[in-house]
């Protein structure tokens, strides 16, 4: 997600009139072609926002369980 919302728009001035399935492709293609190295960043993030969203949805569930 992170990769692909940094990389979007690039690959939308690079092929004008690109389809949102084309865009897909080539993201998926770009990702693809990176070293685990350049991976390193993006998925750094990805799980950053994974325990994130693992405290908020624990938090959430919590709160729900008193309200009942």
């Amino acid at each position: 997600m992170f990769f692909a919302n940094d990389n979007r728009d690039i690959v939308r001035s690079e092929n004008p009139g690109i389809s949102f399935g084309g865009v897909g492709k080539l993201l998926g293609e770009r990702w693809k072609a990176l070293t685990p190295e350049e991976k390193v960043p993006y998925e750094t993030k990805a799980e950053a926002d994974k325990k994130r969203y693992e405290e908020e949805k624990a938090n959430y569930q919590a709160q729900q369980q008193q309200e009942e």
